[in-house]
C-alpha cells in the first residue's frame, strides 16, 4: 500500500454513486479527507432555476430528460457495475470518511466547517456552482472534476454533446481551478475515453467519473505540493445544458445516441 499524502483535502459534493466512487478512491490516496455534502435541489427549485434562465418550455423539455434518465439507470445498472469493476472503483459510502451534511454549500454552516478543518486543498464534484462570496472565503485552491472537455463541454453531459456533436475524440473529463464562472477555470488535466456502444446518457458521467480517478488523486497531490501547471485551453466555448426530451428522443430514434 503506498504511503497516503497528509494534505488536508475536503470534498464538496451533493452526492451519489459517481462522486462516492471518485471520494473512495482519493481515500486511499489521501491521509486527512473529510466530505461536505449538500442536500440536493428539489425538482421544483431546479425547474424554476432553469425556466428563468432558458424559459419554461426548454425547462419542462430538460425535465422530462432527467426522468428518463433517473429510469434509464435502472436499465444500465448492470454497464455501471462493469465500469466500476473495470476500473476497480466502489461506490458504496465508507463509513469511514468524515462526512458533514449541510443545507447548502453556500450557507454559513460550509463556511463554518471550512474554518474547522482548515483544508490545504478543497475539490468539488457533482454540486451546485459555489457563489463568489463562498469562493472568495476559501482561502487554499479550489480544484473542479468536469464531466466533459472544457472549454467546448462546460456545463452538463459534456459526453453526450459530444457524441451528439460527432466530436467521440473529444468525450472526456477536465480537471480545473474554479473560479467565478462555470467550468471556465485553468484547466490542469484532461482524460479521454472511448464509450462502450451500450453506454448512453444513464452512464456516461459514470464512465468519465471512473475513467478520470486515478488522474484526479496524482494531480490533486501535485496541487497540495505546488507542482501543478494550470494551462488555458484555446477554442470555442460552449456552455451545455441537458437536452431536452425532444432533443433526446430525436438523436436517440434517429442515430442510437441514447
Amino acid at each position: 500500500m503506498h504511503e497516503k499524502h497528509p494534505a488536508r483535502l475536503v470534498v464538496m459534493t451533493a452526492g451519489g454513486a459517481n462522486p462516492q466512487a471518485m471520494i473512495n478512491l482519493l481515500s486511499q490516496h489521501f491521509a486527512h479527507l473529510h466530505v461536505i455534502e449538500e442536500a440536493y435541489e428539489t425538482k421544483g427549485e431546479l425547474l424554476k432555476r432553469r425556466a428563468a434562465k432558458l424559459g419554461w418550455p426548454v425547462a419542462l423539455g430538460q425535465l422530462g430528460t432527467m426522468i428518463v434518465s433517473r429510469l434509464g439507470k435502472r436499465a444500465a445498472a448492470a454497464r455501471a457495475r462493469e465500469i466500476l469493476d473495470e476500473y476497480d472503483l466502489s461506490a458504496m459510502q465508507d463509513p469511514t470518511v468524515a462526512l458533514t451534511s449541510v443545507a447548502s454549500l453556500n450557507d454559513a454552516e460550509t463556511l463554518s466547517a471550512l474554518q474547522r478543518l482548515k483544508p490545504d486543498l478543497v475539490f468539488t464534484i457533482s454540486c451546485r456552482l459555489l457563489t463568489r462570496a463562498t469562493l472568495t472565503a476559501i482561502p487554499c485552491p479550489i480544484v473542479n472534476f468536469h464531466a466533459g472537455i472544457n472549454p467546448i463541454y462546460r456545463g452538463q453531459m459534456g459526453g453526450y454533446w459530444a457524441r451528439i456533436e460527432d466530436d467521440e475524440q473529444n468525450f472526456g473529463a477536465t480537471l480545473h481551478l474554479v473560479d467565478a464562472g462555470t467550468d471556465t477555470g485553468a484547466t490542469l488535466a484532461e482524460v479521454r475515453v472511448k464509450p462502450d456502444r451500450r453506454d448512453t446518457i444513464s452512464t456516461y458521467p459514470l464512465l468519465l467519473t471512473a475513467a478520470g480517478a486515478q488522474m484526479t488523486a496524482r494531480v490533486l497531490k501535485d496541487v497540495a505540493d505546488g507542482k501543478a501547471i494550470p494551462y488555458k485551453q484555446m477554442g470555442r466555448s460552449a456552455l451545455r445544458f441537458p437536452p431536452t426530451i425532444w432533443t433526446y428522443l430525436y438523436h436517440g430514434v434517429r442515430r442510437g445516441i441514447w
